[in-house]
């Protein structure tokens, strides 16, 4: 009887549950993800590009949300981008509506004309205007957007919307990803309790340029909107914008943070107020683990890999040299190879085109010194180096030995599945 109960339950299951096989660095275990007062979310299957799996992500806010939002740098950056950054000039927003499966990048006016049917359309379906509704798309590029089919849905998501279904939000915007990503934090303003939700989408196409793929967060904390645009944009840097999967920019890029206000707490109206200390390094603590939870799910990851570099000239010399070693294929597949190819990041560090000295650089695989001064290090051990690449998390540390900037990247190896997983992506 137990047998046949197991064998219905599994039978219920959603098809496009069955289908998503989870990355070996996928964290255990979920966080609870608390309601936020009058925000309400809710998915559905428009059949977009599959037709088995939800797609379709509606948050409805409530009246006087402020909105920050920081977005891809592209040159190529989709229709909902350009309809997104020109939101912002009004700083309010009454609802978000994403779709997964069709970027809506690179589809000329129709492409522009899609975005403002939704608009419009969610505005009607929440009660709102259209000039308060963020429009985000993520997948294939160059496809047109088949609005009807979102429309089509958007009198029921905005009838069951819920405020508890954060893993149903995070999973409607997945395209290649392994496992939904959230995250939560619990923040003092003023003696007031201040909650901080976050979701993210990602795992290909993954070298952010002011954003990340698609990430959405959301507070009840009571900050107008400039000063909830700053403490956005200084959060992106150390982790949107320090994480890379492939080197590849999307068109598609966008971070929004959404503030309802109902905290108890007194409005906050400068970013200097010493009041946001704590929700200042909350906020960036969310924002990093979302942006890791990203490098993780890298298109056929095995491997974390961190890259820290110190000693160069400056802070943004650092950048460069981490990233140029981070973006290194050859880098990356000896991580993937748990292969301690250490000269590979000396090549790394010398075409980054930055200031370097070889006979002053130190590099370390997790804490064994595989070269100093010109050469190999004085008590290199090949077996404790190889073991230090061969977990799944990986730690290269490049000192320069030039001046006092410093940098961060976090990116993962390089395996045969993320081939296999963009020589089919539109198959």
């Amino acid at each position: 009887m137990a047998r046949k109960e197991a064998k219905r339950s599994s039978a219920k299951k959603p098809r496009w549950a069955l289908k998503i096989h989870r990355a070996p660095l996928a964290p255990e275990r979920y966080p609870w993800l608390p309601a936020l007062e009058g925000v309400t979310l809710a998915t559905g299957i428009a059949g977009i590009r599959h037709r088995d799996r939800p797609d379709v992500l509606l948050v409805s806010l409530p009246a006087n949300t402020r909105a920050a939002g920081v977005f891809t740098r592209s040159k190529t950056a989709s229709a909902p981008v350009e309809w997104c950054r020109r939101q912002l000039r009004g700083g309010r927003a009454r609802a978000l509506i994403v779709n997964s499966g069709n970027a809506n990048a690179f589809t000329g006016r129709a492409g522009v004309d899609a975005v403002r049917e939704v608009a419009k359309a969610t505005a009607a379906a929440v009660g709102a205007l259209a000039s308060e509704v963020f429009v985000a798309s993520t997948g294939v590029i160059g496809e047109p957007l088949p609005v009807g089919k979102i429309i089509g849905i958007l009198g029921r998501l905005a009838r069951d919307g819920s405020d508890g279904a954060w893993p149903a939000a995070a999973r409607a915007i997945m395209t290649t990803d392994t496992y939904p990503k959230v995250a939560t934090a619990v923040a003092t303003v003023d003696g007031h309790r201040v909650r901080i939700n976050g979701i993210a989408k990602g795992s290909g196409m993954i070298a952010p340029d002011m954003a990340t793929l698609l990430s959405f967060v959301f507070t009840d904390a009571n900050i107008v909107a400039p000063v909830l645009q700053r403490l956005l944009r200084e959060a992106a840097e150390p982790s949107f914008n320090s994480i890379t999967v492939d080197s590849d920019t999307s068109t598609s890029d966008t971070l929004l943070l959404f503030a309802t206000g109902s905290a108890q707490h007194q409005p906050v109206r400068r970013a200097s107020d010493l009041r946001l200390a704590d929700f200042r390094a909350k906020l960036n603590a969310v924002l990093l683990d979302l942006a890791q939870q990203v490098v993780r799910d890298g298109e056929g990851a095995q491997k974390l890999i961190t890259v820290e570099v110190t000693g160069a000239t400056s802070a943004k010399s650092a950048r460069s040299v981490a990233l140029s070693i981070a973006n290194s294929p050859l880098v990356k597949t000896a991580i993937a190879g748990g292969d301690a190819n250490w000269g590979r990041v000396v090549m790394a560090i010398g075409k980054a085109g930055e200031p370097a000295d070889r006979d002053k650089l130190a590099i370390r695989f997790g804490d064994q010194l595989v070269a100093e001064k010109g050469a190999r290090g004085g008590r290199y051990d090949e077996a404790a180096a190889t073991r230090a690449v061969s977990g799944r998390e990986v730690n290269i540390a490049v000192d320069l030995g030039l001046g006092k900037g410093r940098a961060r990247i976090y990116t993962c190896d390089l395996t045969e599945g993320y081939i296999r997983i963009n020589g089919s992506y539109r198959s």
